[in-house]
């Protein structure tokens, strides 16, 4: 397949992640932000930012597909990480708990390796 070829291919919308965020955007009032970020190799993240300001996020193939999603749900628009929209998101206590792995039910901690740097 030639580049011009896939440029006039349309991407499709996995059918999966449109059903799971349009429940997202239904439950927060009926609209939402998208920020598309490009995740490398595994694709492009698609992070929702809802009226209520609660995040989600789906993660798809490349910025095509994403774009695709982003069109195939009403109520979903296209934003970039400004001051407006940093200031409206909502971070759960629970989200802080998973994104911090393992760390975050630790009393003790390793030293800094870089701590000579620090100190």
């Amino acid at each position: 397949m030639t580049e011009d070829a896939a440029v006039r291919t349309p991407a499709t919308a996995p059918s999966d992640v449109v059903s799971s965020i349009r429940r997202f955007v239904a439950a927060e009032g009926g609209s939402a932000k998208a920020v598309l970020q490009p995740a490398g190799q595994a694709g492009v993240r698609v992070t929702l930012v809802g009226e209520n300001g609660i995040l989600g996020d789906r993660v798809v193939t490349d910025m095509a597909t994403a774009e695709a999603v982003v069109d195939a749900v009403e109520g979903l628009e296209t934003a970039e990480w400004d001051r407006d929209l940093t200031s409206v998101a909502t971070v759960a206590p629970s989200h802080w708990r998973r994104m911090a792995g393992w760390v975050a039910g630790q009393k003790h901690f390793p030293r800094a390796r870089n701590r000579k740097i620090v100190d």
